[in-house]
């Protein structure tokens, strides 16, 4: 059984220098401190809280001049100035790109444009874009497209991790109800690389395995990608997830991996089918 692992698959850059900025805080401080989890993966959530960095709910049960690290989804304007006020040592973990879709935010409404944020509901990403701008409008698919009243002037980003083929729909329905429409390209690099990748490999394998956390947007989204082109595509969040009747007559295997996901789950996984091939030798 021959084993492909998606050249990119697992942590994008923004993830990893995140995550690597709190095992550093954390050794250099004793503790760090982290509204909510840095990253959407329970086991990379645990090994952080092991090695000091504690998730807290609010800014009120960290203890004064203590460090604070700003996770890599962004955080939003308000939570940014309490910690200020507190004299919170802030650590800032956000990734650069979703920096650059705040500044992109900023300068469209700056022209006079209604803000359109092309992403998930209630995603801590896309809370902390709409929180750059005035009452914005959050749309996730094309038929919450088709509802919103006809804008004279708007300027639409969409959450970094968006798939091409969604936002494409929603922006062939919007051009019909905006007149003066500005459209930034806020996908960033490491998820087209990866969607590009998972749709190669899910025709030319036999089963796929995404290996992210089911809280993971990025890791859904792969998922999907490759169950539209290949029925025999599974989500597992670590090895033991892995069932031996999917690998039932497989001669190859593609695995790939959410962004979220640190490199030692995907070997894991890898290491694991191995030995189901054995086995059935």
């Amino acid at each position: 059984m021959k084993i492909k692992i998606a050249k990119d698959a697992g942590y994008c850059f923004g993830v990893r220098d995140a995550v690597n900025l709190a095992y550093d805080t954390a050794e250099k401080y004793g503790n760090v401190y982290m509204l909510g989890d840095i990253v959407h993966n329970e086991r990379v959530v645990s090994d952080l809280n092991n090695a000091g960095a504690k998730i807290v709910d609010n800014l009120n049960d960290i203890p004064d001049h203590s460090p604070v690290l700003f996770r890599a989804h962004g955080t939003r304007q308000d939570i940014w100035e309490d910690a200020k006020k507190r004299n919170l040592d802030i650590i800032d973990a956000t990734c650069p790109l979703v920096h650059e879709i705040h500044h992109e935010v900023k300068k469209l409404e700056k022209e006079g444009r209604k803000i359109i944020i092309i992403g998930d509901h209630g995603h801590d990403e896309v809370i902390a874009i709409a929180n750059q701008a005035k009452n914005p409008l959050i749309i996730s698919n094309k038929e919450q497209a088709k509802n919103i009243r006809k804008i004279k002037k708007a300027g639409i980003v969409s959450q970094s991790t968006q798939m091409i083929e969604n936002v494409q729909e929603i922006i062939s329905v919007l051009m019909k109800k905006i007149f003066d429409l500005r459209f930034v390209n806020t996908i960033c690099f490491p998820t087209k690389r990866n969607h590009e990748q998972i749709k190669s490999m899910a025709e030319d394998n036999d089963i796929m395995i995404i290996i992210g956390s089911f809280t993971s947007a990025n890791s859904k989204r792969l998922t999907e990608l490759s169950k539209q082109r290949n029925d025999n595509s599974y989500q597992v969040t670590c090895a033991d997830d892995l069932n031996l009747s999917w690998f039932r007559g497989v001669d190859s295997v593609g695995i790939s991996a959410g962004a979220s996901t640190p490199d030692y789950l995907i070997k894991e996984v890898e290491d694991k089918i191995k030995n189901i091939d054995k086995d059935r030798i």
